[in-house]
């Protein structure tokens, strides 16, 4: 069956390149149709009481979205007509200030200091706008865009919305760069790394074919994160770019075989398949343990890039076969001797240090090992952002101004008792770091009767059943004394009323601060179990998996590390990526030093002469691949001012080099060292 479709693809190179560009219209079509979510919020668990809440507040009082505006030395008419123009932006669904509560005729000394406190501080007032869509809708994001066409330079608007809005324009100014560099970068790696002048360009076109398949058929997932968005194309670059050199030394091997090329290419199709089948199983599974997150970005993460990963096998193994074939005379006419050195004396060196080699492997566990679990991470998603973008400076503004780090949310019972509603919120205002506490009376007043206030005045704070407080904290969000004091105020809230709901940014990101923690552990396992059942089955082995994996855990361990030694704070998602990531995609530097030190064994050569003839056979593999994927990502850490992405790449770079490195040096001398264990506890491994 394969050797027919290796036939056919090889006698008709133009149809299926031609077809191959075809489908890339749909494809560029599903691309633009497909939706990007910019909250990474959402993707908490739906069980969590946090979320639960932030429905409440998006379904029932339409507050999940909320902006706060500060206006600076402008005249309180003038206010005014601000907020009836603000009223009016499509997608706005409400814009609240101290009208209404209160005729501005009415000296503010004689407002309540809690209403005061709210809306005004001593340079400055705040409007509170709520929006009709969720946080990250497009109808959100145009009423913000709208909306700031009416402020001038005394205005700052704030708000996780705004903030969101702020990272979709900056990742779209900068997303095609990110390919743009990670291609060009690449190019120049294999440049110099291969044999041909003209190779390099031929696999960007087959590469670039299967990213744009897998961009595209994203359109059935309905939305992608914005992470995934940002860092899929570079990643699948990065990963499958193997499998196309995979595919060009196998053609050249076939070559002198057969009179005409076309056949030397449906052996090669055949035979990289095979193996390009194997390959990319470690790296689907890497991923695959994404999937396994609680914070569903994982899952967005890894089914995503498990499908580029397929996708650029499909596309080594039919598009790349037609490509190479319709270029094959420039190909091999311009041909250059590769830049990567001969490894010969370096085998040498470490063969004849092996012991010094296996000591300082021992010698690493321990500290890297330690570093890696005291790495600094923050939570803060407006960390994630430049200190210059308008949400930011609008946001330090309200702390400033208004000492304001945060916002909670509580939803209660509409028919909690006026005076358990007193005595909770006595108590929640004598916690620490709480700056005011504002529920229905606070606002209207406990005097008023509920006939006499206004029903648009009363809905923002009581309908459907349910009613809000807000409480105004010091702390910022993700902050040990914020989490600490949420965790109070859920224990009063509950004890009031047990259906209560705590939510709001500070809820929210707690939430992600314990699941994300969570997370890192269990997806580690994962991908280290994935690893070794894939690798047992490889190679027939109890020992095997148990020294490649562990020789990867190495590596990523020192790079996870690195952050320690440097002082970074990292954002909290790139450690989980990277347990995973550089597990499934470096691990098959490791396999495939293995598979030629088994071979050379099973040829009937010497524990040395097979280490040896391992290390210097693999090293220029080793070396381009980690090369390519070290270009891939680090172009993107350079010019990305997303701080999510810039970390994710950068260790991602990093980590490449690392494992690479790990494995040329410190391997040899662990197949060396375990070889006798590797023939006992494992099936034919030496013999055939």
């Amino acid at each position: 069956m394969l050797s027919r479709f290796a036939k056919i693809l090889t006698r008709h190179p133009t149809v299926v390149a031609l077809l191959a560009v075809l489908l890339l219209i749909p494809c560029a079509f599903g691309y633009f149709k497909t939706g990007v979510n910019y909250d990474i919020l959402s993707y908490l668990p739906k069980n969590l009481d946090s979320v639960k809440g932030e429905d409440v507040l998006e379904d029932t009082f339409h507050d999940a979205a909320t902006s706060m505006l500060v206006i600076e030395g402008m005249p309180e008419k003038d206010i005014a007509d601000l907020k009836d123009k603000i009223k009016n932006v499509p997608g706005v669904n409400d814009c609240v200030w101290i009208d209404d509560i209160a005729d501005l005729s009415v000296p503010r000394d004689m407002l309540p200091d809690k209403v005061k406190d709210l809306f005004y501080s001593d340079r400055s007032t705040m409007m509170l706008i709520t929006y009709n869509g969720s946080t990250s809708s497009e109808e959100t994001f145009d009423a913000i865009a709208n909306i700031k066409k009416l402020l001038n330079k005394q205005c700052y608007l704030s708000g996780f919305s705004a903030m969101q809005r702020d990272m979709k324009n900056l990742l779209l100014g900068e997303m095609p760069f990110y390919i743009l560099l990670a291609g060009g970068l690449c190019l120049v790696v294999m440049l110099f790394c291969m044999e041909s002048w003209v190779l390099p360009f031929v696999f960007l076109g087959g590469i670039g074919i299967a990213i744009i398949y897998n961009m595209g058929t994203n359109v059935f997932l309905g939305e992608i994160s914005y992470i995934t968005q940002a860092i899929a194309a570079v990643l699948q670059l990065a990963v499958t770019m193997d499998y196309s050199i995979f595919l060009i030394n196998r053609y050249d091997e076939e070559t002198p075989k057969f009179e005409d090329r076309r056949d030397a290419m449906a052996s090669a199709i055949q035979s990289t398949f095979l193996s390009l089948a194997g390959s990319s199983l470690t790296t689907v599974a890497g991923f695959l343990a994404l999937c396994f997150m609680e914070l569903t970005i994982g899952k967005d993460i890894g089914i995503v890039m498990m499908k580029g990963v397929i996708l650029g096998v499909l596309s080594t193994v039919t598009v790349l076969p037609s490509l190479i074939l319709l270029f094959d005379k420039p190909i091999h006419k311009y041909r250059h001797r590769p830049l990567i050195p001969k490894f010969d004396r370096g085998a040498d060196f470490l063969i004849r240090h092996r012991r010094v080699m296996i000591l300082l492997l021992l010698l690493l566990i321990g500290p890297s090992f330690y570093m890696q679990s005291h790495a600094a991470v923050y939570y803060n998603l407006d960390k994630t952002l430049p200190a210059t973008l308008d949400s930011r400076v609008a946001t330090d503004k309200l702390k400033k101004e208004f000492d304001m780090a945060t916002t909670h949310f509580v939803i209660l019972d509409n028919n909690l008792p006026s005076y358990k509603m007193k005595d909770m919120i006595g108590q929640i205002k004598d916690l620490d770091g709480v700056k005011n506490v504002l529920g229905y009376d606070d606002l209207i007043g406990p005097a008023v009767p509920d006939d006499f206030i206004p029903q648009k005045v009363k809905e923002l704070c009581k309908k459907d059943g349910k009613q809000i407080i807000m409480i105004n904290s010091r702390y910022a969000a993700a902050d040990n004394s914020e989490n600490a004091q949420i965790d109070r105020i859920t224990k009063i809230t509950k004890q009031f009323d047990p259906s209560s709901q705590v939510t709001g940014e500070g809820a929210l990101t707690k939430d992600l601060v314990e699941i994300a923690d969570h997370d890192f552990t269990v997806t580690g396992y994962i991908s280290a179990v994935l690893m070794l059942v894939i690798i047992a089955l490889v190679f027939k082995s109890a020992a095997v998996p148990f020294i490649l994996v562990s020789v990867i855990e190495l590596a990523i361990y020192i790079n996870l590390g690195v952050p320690f030694l440097t002082g970074e704070t990292i954002p909290f998602i790139s450690p989980i990526v990277i347990n995973c990531v550089q597990m499934g995609a470096t691990v098959d530097y490791s396999i495939l030093m293995t598979t030629r030190f088994q071979e050379e064994l099973k040829a009937g050569k010497s524990r040395m002469e097979a280490v040896r003839a391992a290390s210097v056979t693999s090293f220029p593999s080793i070396i381009t691949s980690s090369l390519v994927f070290f270009c891939a990502t680090t172009g993107v850490s350079w010019i990305s001012q997303m701080g999510i992405i810039s970390s994710i790449c950068a260790m991602l770079a990093r980590g490449a080099i690392v494992s690479a490195v790990i494995i040329i040096t410190l391997l040899p001398a662990v197949l060396y060292v375990t070889e006798p264990f590797l023939r006992k506890l494992s099936y034919h491994f030496d013999t055939n």
